[in-house]
């Protein structure tokens, strides 16, 4: 029998709270993967368990409909991707660059992953009650904190005449670019849209 200086600890238990803590993460990210993969009619409960590795009962523990899973998924992505946003916004240069380097930066995320999910589940609230009660909410404090960091990023004044409008405008605009480019490649248009949008909403955050 070892003694007790050379006796193995027994592993440490991991605390409920962590355990559930991970088992969302693991939940909301297979369900982001799998709107992108399979859009909202292919994304059921029962798969996203499965891509997981969670149980279903564990599933329906901590989501149990559907349309609570994916806007948890979206609103949890989305406040995730807003961080990266910023922690990218902290490399860029002062000046007019920013400007760009910052469009450019919306730009990607209206392209992204994040909004192909987003835009299933769109289409899919116009017919589906439960989901659109849902996703409506969610949308309006994502619509509100995009704003916010746009703002924030670019350092406009909204206190100014037409800056809070030409923000909405850009964030508009990079959506509406973003539903055009799911179906094909409309790079060249939306970069030469942007470069014309940039000159002129450079001028009107002029200070």
């Amino acid at each position: 029998m070892p003694s007790a200086s050379t006796r193995v600890p027994p592993p440490e238990r991991v605390p409920q709270q962590e355990r559930s803590r991970a088992t969302r993460a693991r939940l909301l990210e297979a369900t982001v993967e799998c709107l992108v993969e399979h859009g909202w009619s292919g994304t059921t409960t029962t798969v996203v368990a499965a891509r997981a590795g969670v149980s279903r009962g564990a599933q329906l523990h901590h989501y149990p409909t559907r349309a609570a899973l994916v806007t948890a998924a979206v609103g949890h992505l989305t406040e995730r991707r807003a961080e990266e946003l910023r922690a990218e916004a902290a490399s860029l240069p002062t000046g007019p660059e920013r400007l760009d380097r910052v469009v450019d930066m919306l730009a990607a995320a209206f392209t992204g992953p994040l909004f192909v999910a987003a835009l299933e589940l769109w289409v899919a609230a116009r017919t589906d009650p439960e989901l659109r009660d849902a996703l409506v909410p969610l949308e309006a404090r994502v619509g509100r904190e995009m704003h916010r960091l746009t703002v924030e990023l670019l350092g406009a004044d909204e206190r100014r005449p037409g800056v809070r409008e030409s923000v909405q405008a850009t964030l508009d605009l990079l959506r509406g670019l973003g539903v055009a480019n799911l179906l094909s490649d409309d790079s060249a248009r939306r970069t030469a849209l942007l470069l014309t949008w940039k000159r002129q909403l450079a001028t009107i955050l002029e200070p």
